[in-house]
Protein backbone atom coordinates (compact mmCIF):
# COMPACT_ATOMS: atom_id res chain seq x y z
CA UNK A 1 0.00 0.00 0.00
CA UNK A 2 1.48 3.19 -0.95
CA UNK A 3 1.12 6.36 1.18
CA UNK A 4 -0.54 9.08 -1.36
CA UNK A 5 -3.78 5.93 -1.43
CA UNK A 6 -4.96 7.23 2.38
CA UNK A 7 -3.81 10.32 1.77
CA UNK A 8 -6.52 13.71 1.43
CA UNK A 9 -6.42 14.15 -2.44
CA UNK A 10 -6.98 18.28 -2.32
CA UNK A 11 -6.08 20.50 0.54
CA UNK A 12 -7.67 23.65 0.94
CA UNK A 13 -5.71 26.10 2.92
CA UNK A 14 -7.62 29.32 3.77
CA UNK A 15 -6.32 32.52 6.13
CA UNK A 16 -6.67 36.21 6.27
CA UNK A 17 -4.44 38.17 6.36
CA UNK A 18 -4.47 41.83 7.84
CA UNK A 19 -2.85 45.27 5.99
CA UNK A 20 -2.93 47.01 9.18
CA UNK A 21 -0.09 46.13 11.80
CA UNK A 22 -1.77 45.97 15.08
CA UNK A 23 -0.28 48.26 17.77
CA UNK A 24 1.98 46.12 20.29
CA UNK A 25 2.19 47.23 23.76
CA UNK A 26 5.87 47.15 25.52
CA UNK A 27 4.61 45.53 29.05
CA UNK A 28 3.01 42.47 27.42
CA UNK A 29 6.04 41.39 25.66
CA UNK A 30 8.51 42.42 29.06
CA UNK A 31 5.71 40.06 30.86
CA UNK A 32 6.38 37.13 27.63
CA UNK A 33 9.91 37.58 28.08
CA UNK A 34 10.38 36.91 31.98
CA UNK A 35 7.78 33.90 31.75
CA UNK A 36 9.43 30.98 31.63
CA UNK A 37 7.87 27.65 30.66
CA UNK A 38 8.49 24.03 32.22
CA UNK A 39 9.92 21.05 30.15
CA UNK A 40 8.78 17.94 30.50
CA UNK A 41 11.88 15.24 31.27
CA UNK A 42 12.14 13.21 27.83
CA UNK A 43 13.79 10.14 28.23
CA UNK A 44 14.40 9.54 24.92
CA UNK A 45 16.47 12.40 23.87
CA UNK A 46 19.83 11.29 24.69
CA UNK A 47 19.29 8.49 21.84
CA UNK A 48 17.49 10.86 19.55
CA UNK A 49 20.73 13.23 20.09
CA UNK A 50 22.85 10.13 19.21
CA UNK A 51 21.14 9.10 16.15
CA UNK A 52 20.77 12.74 14.54
CA UNK A 53 24.98 12.57 15.56
CA UNK A 54 25.60 9.84 12.76
CA UNK A 55 27.62 10.81 9.68
CA UNK A 56 27.00 8.63 6.79
CA UNK A 57 30.32 9.43 5.23
CA UNK A 58 30.62 5.28 3.88
CA UNK A 59 28.59 3.76 1.01
CA UNK A 60 28.81 0.68 2.25
CA UNK A 61 27.56 2.10 5.81
CA UNK A 62 24.89 3.93 3.98
CA UNK A 63 23.93 0.91 1.54
CA UNK A 64 23.56 -1.32 4.99
CA UNK A 65 21.42 1.80 6.46
CA UNK A 66 19.28 1.29 3.54
CA UNK A 67 18.76 -2.05 3.41
CA UNK A 68 17.76 -2.35 7.02
CA UNK A 69 15.45 0.76 7.86
CA UNK A 70 12.11 -0.04 5.65
CA UNK A 71 10.49 2.45 3.43
CA UNK A 72 6.74 1.67 4.28
CA UNK A 73 5.60 1.12 7.27
CA UNK A 74 5.39 -3.67 7.65
CA UNK A 75 2.96 -3.44 10.80
CA UNK A 76 0.67 -1.98 8.62
CA UNK A 77 -2.46 -4.45 7.31
CA UNK A 78 -5.17 -5.67 6.02
CA UNK A 79 -6.72 -8.14 7.55
CA UNK A 80 -9.07 -9.83 4.85
CA UNK A 81 -11.20 -13.36 4.94
CA UNK A 82 -12.66 -14.66 1.55
CA UNK A 83 -11.95 -11.64 -0.53
CA UNK A 84 -13.70 -9.11 2.53
CA UNK A 85 -11.95 -6.50 4.96
CA UNK A 86 -12.79 -7.64 8.10
CA UNK A 87 -10.63 -4.64 9.62
CA UNK A 88 -7.65 -2.45 9.13
CA UNK A 89 -4.51 -2.71 11.31
CA UNK A 90 -2.62 1.29 11.00
CA UNK A 91 0.82 2.26 11.17
CA UNK A 92 2.45 1.55 14.65
CA UNK A 93 5.67 3.33 13.61
CA UNK A 94 4.50 6.44 14.28
CA UNK A 95 4.14 5.28 18.39
CA UNK A 96 8.06 5.03 18.28
CA UNK A 97 9.41 7.51 19.86
CA UNK A 98 12.66 7.74 17.79
CA UNK A 99 10.69 6.99 14.56
CA UNK A 100 11.64 10.77 12.88
CA UNK A 101 15.47 10.26 13.73
CA UNK A 102 15.42 6.77 12.45
CA UNK A 103 13.56 7.70 8.99
CA UNK A 104 15.78 10.99 8.66
CA UNK A 105 19.24 9.00 9.34
CA UNK A 106 17.79 6.58 6.69
CA UNK A 107 16.95 9.65 4.29
CA UNK A 108 20.63 10.97 5.18
CA UNK A 109 22.09 8.17 3.66
CA UNK A 110 20.06 7.60 0.57
CA UNK A 111 20.34 11.37 -0.15
CA UNK A 112 24.43 10.15 0.07
CA UNK A 113 24.19 7.44 -1.92
CA UNK A 114 22.67 9.50 -4.68
CA UNK A 115 24.39 12.95 -4.29
CA UNK A 116 28.19 11.76 -3.45
CA UNK A 117 28.33 8.57 -4.83
CA UNK A 118 25.95 8.96 -8.11
CA UNK A 119 24.12 5.52 -7.57
CA UNK A 120 20.31 4.85 -8.23
CA UNK A 121 18.85 4.67 -5.47
CA UNK A 122 15.56 3.40 -6.92
CA UNK A 123 15.86 -0.52 -5.61
CA UNK A 124 15.16 1.13 -1.99
CA UNK A 125 12.26 3.56 -2.70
Amino acid sequence: MKVFDNTTKKIFLASWVSLQQPETSTVNATNLQGHTYRRYWDIFRPLRRKIDSIQVSDRLFAHRICQLIPAQCPFERDVKLFGMTLFHIPPMCKLNPVYEEVVSLRFRALCYLADECGEDVSRYC
